[in-house]
């Protein structure tokens, strides 16, 4: 389906109307033809988002700056930023497609090209894209952590998530931050979703089985499909699930006690091969939550199948990366995060085997996507009984809010000074999740945009004395789930963010050796027997005591009116100069 200028600006005018985005001249200058036509290639077409962090609406999303490759990842993507991931994909600089992938000149570019994302554009795009090629060939893929990030989905439980998915038409999905429910909930919004739910990975522990309470596969143990066979106008696609291996380690294991994850490559060997044994299916997709590095991984060692559609570390690839391994080549994509993102994976499959492919990643801009009726209407119902509370108003950012980058943020590092100054700690420790919208200069700063940051299930605070030695431990236990040499140790997310305090940090070092020289913001050293008064929330244990830590965030702009750093802490990094995967980089580096 394509439309004319003519219906084009009907449409964006509607659109702009109904308060879904606001006009401006980038959207009735530009054609979205160019970005949006993609050319039909073979004859069965993936379509796959991932990591939209229940954002129902445009968003503003800035990418890092800092994504560190070290090891065997060093200069490969997708730990590539600015100017050195452009050319690497042979992206120009400066275009349309330039600003959705980089942080380059962000503030100027977002301002020109304005919001990206949100369900009733991206619903618009799944239309044009299922009819362009046909709805009985294509199908639409949720890579996961849909239910959790935003306060309408943590105050229906992923609900709002669930009714805009049915709505979009999603055919097949797997999860991450779902499992950050309770397994009631997780069944409750799984009995309401209208597509396939499916996970190789998550078993039923041997011990839950006797009164488990519901279906499994009692001779696997799989709590959920393993896989489902589509058929696509004759193509029989496999689309396997492959979870976070990792969520009862970086997530409280106590919302979902009954079930075992991991990444269980041997298991995905054995289930591929099983299914290209007894289904005889023309494509084997891994749909994955794995995160990219992990991907890349599991490619070169499981062989059979033909891609891995890939989340959770939220890399905007442009292009698959190609991994041969002894069966052949294995197609590993990422499909960014926060609605930001389209992509689009034709294959050419003839005699049972894939001859050739087309992959697109089509940034959504809400300004040259028309928004869909139909999903705009159920997103103003759904939001409709909370606006006055996420309309709320708590101060102004001075500075380019953002989160993203493997050290520090400059939103981390608000909600660090709002633990500190709330809780009258000394230092503030802050996960360093990669979820969260950014808000730019001048910009109202609303109770939205905190939940956006925060809005979990497990959001409680803490203050307490710890030890320097524990504090280090932390730091240390975290970088290595970031810079580990071995893929498969790695849990994705980023760098504990820390307030109050500094460090050194070696990412190339081993663990036990990659952070040197704590000291408090005073420039005073850390003494790791000695006791500091630390605040921070989001425990993976029993849950914290204190109130939840968007109240503590709120009630610290209300005070001040305009959202002002002083200092942001980023600790110096040692061994990295020139990596690919830094730039502009806000601290020291030796």
């Amino acid at each position: 389906m394509s439309i004319n200028r003519r219906e084009f600006l009907q449409l964006i005018s509607a659109a702009a109307a109904a308060g879904l985005f606001p006009a401006s001249s980038f959207a009735a200058q530009k054609q979205p033809s160019a970005l949006y036509e993609v050319p039909n290639f073979g004859n069965a077409r993936l379509l796959h988002f991932t990591d939209c962090h229940a954002q129902l609406l445009p968003v503003y999303f800035r990418e890092p700056n800092v994504n560190l490759g070290v090891h065997g990842m060093l200069g490969k993507a997708p730990h590539l930023v600015g100017d050195k991931l452009l050319q690497h994909f042979g992206v120009k600089a400066g275009s349309i497609e330039a600003h959705a992938l980089t942080y380059l000149g962000f503030d100027k570019e977002a301002a020109k090209y304005g919001k990206i994302g949100g369900f009733a554009h991206l619903a618009t795009l799944v239309k044009q894209l299922r009819d362009s090629f046909g709805s009985n060939k294509t199908l639409l893929l949720d890579g996961g952590d849909t239910w959790q990030g935003s306060g309408t989905a943590l105050w229906t439980r992923g609900m709002d998530m669930v009714g805009a998915c049915n709505l979009l038409g999603v055919d097949v999905m797997t999860g991450h931050w779902e499992f950050t429910y309770l397994e009631e909930e997780i069944f409750a919004n799984l009995e309401a979703f209208k597509g396939d739910f499916v996970a190789q990975n998550i078993k039923v522990k041997e011990e839950a089985s006797f009164d488990y309470g519901h279906d499994y596969d009692e001779n696997s143990y799989h709590a959920f499909k393993p896989y489902v066979i589509k058929d696509l106008g004759g193509v029989r696609a496999a689309i396997i699930g492959q979870a976070f291996p990792y969520t009862p380690i970086a997530n409280p294991a106590r919302f979902i006690p009954n079930w075992t994850f991991g990444i269980n490559d041997q298991d995905m060997q054995d289930l591929v091969d099983k299914i290209r044994a007894e289904e005889k299916p023309d494509l084997v997709i891994v749909l994955s939550h794995n995160g990219m590095d992990v991907d890349l991984k599991m490619a070169s060692r499981v062989i059979g199948i033909d891609a891995i559609m890939g989340g959770h570390t939220h890399d905007g690839m442009p292009a698959p990366t190609e991994v041969k391994n002894p069966g052949g080549i294995t197609l590993v994509t990422n499909a960014g995060s926060n609605g930001k993102f389209l992509g689009v994976l034709d294959f050419a499959v003839k005699n049972g085997k894939v001859s050739g492919y087309q992959y697109r990643l089509l940034p959504l801009f809400s300004e040259l996507l028309a928004a869909d009726p139909a999903m705009a209407a159920y997103i103003e119902k759904t939001r409709a009984p909370h606006l006055s509370k996420l309309q709320e108003e708590l101060a102004v950012a001075d500075q380019l809010l953002y989160r993203r980058g493997n050290f520090n943020g400059t939103f981390d590092q608000l909600i660090c000074d709002a633990l500190r100054v709330q809780s009258d700690a000394q230092i503030a420790l802050s996960p360093g999740f990669r979820w969260g919208t950014s808000v730019l200069p001048g910009q109202a700063i609303t109770m939205e945009h905190i939940l956006d940051q925060t809005g979990m299930t497990y959001p409680e605070t803490y203050v307490r004395d710890m030890k320097g030695r524990d504090i280090h431990l932390i730091l240390e236990d975290v970088c290595d789930n970031l810079f580990n040499s071995d893929p498969y140790r790695q849990q994705g997310g980023d760098m504990v963010r820390v307030g109050g305090m500094d460090y050194v940090c070696d990412p190339t070092a081993e663990m036990g050796s990659r952070i040197k020289d704590m000291r408090l913001d005073d420039g005073s050293t850390i003494d790791l027997e000695k006791n500091y008064k630390v605040a921070g929330w989001a425990t993976v244990g029993s849950a914290s005591p204190g109130a939840p830590v968007w109240e503590l965030v709120a009630d610290y702009l209300r005070d001040r009116k305009t959202a002002k750093l002083d200092k942001i802490n980023t600790p110096k990094l040692m061994n990295v100069k020139n990596n690919p995967g830094l730039v502009d980089y806000m601290g020291a580096i030796v």
